[in-house]
């Protein structure tokens, strides 16, 4: 899907993001990991001429979401640690960004788009779909969501409703 095809989703998530408080800033960028993207100090970096896929913004608010204060305004920095994000905080972004698409009303596929995730976009939407939450548990413990028993038990939505969206 081209970016102007998925201009919907995109307006949604980038509306999503300011009002959770992950600033959103038009750049040109050069060669980066995601085409079109980067992460700032608390921010996300967008060059919409080279954006393939809007999906990938909400993996890369994600990361953002997902780790402590300190170390989301140090992120793209010459500061950030070498090991961020962790296997946790991945795992963490992935999920979050489900969440987040679900909240937003967008197909699972507007995230987990066949060229993603190292060819595992099926596999991921096919657990996700089935309830099977991979990094649930970071969530739970960064204190984002809840998983069906805690929920249960504390009278509060399940996942994927969130309790926040940004980690403390």
């Amino acid at each position: 899907m081209s970016i102007k095809e998925n201009s919907l989703g995109l307006k949604k998530v980038i509306l999503f993001l300011h009002e959770i408080g992950i600033n959103v800033i038009e750049k040109e960028l050069q060669e980066t990991f995601l085409p079109g993207l980067s992460v700032g100090p608390n921010c996300i970096y967008i060059d919409y001429e080279k954006l393939l896929y809007p999906g990938d913004i909400l993996h890369e608010a994600g990361h953002l979401a997902v780790t402590t204060s300190a170390e989301r305004n140090r992120a793209g920095t010459s500061e950030m640690l070498a090991s961020w994000p962790s296997g946790g905080e991945e795992m963490g972004a992935i999920l979050w960004s489900f969440a987040a698409a679900k909240y937003l009303q967008l197909e699972t596929e507007f995230v987990f788009h066949p060229e993603g995730y190292k060819n595992d976009s099926e596999w991921l939407i096919s657990n996700f779909e089935n309830e099977i939450y991979i990094g649930l548990p970071f969530l739970e413990w960064i204190g984002l969501c809840l998983g069906k028993e805690r929920a249960l038990k504390e009278n509060k939505g399940a996942f994927p409703i969130m309790l926040k969206w940004i980690r403390d």
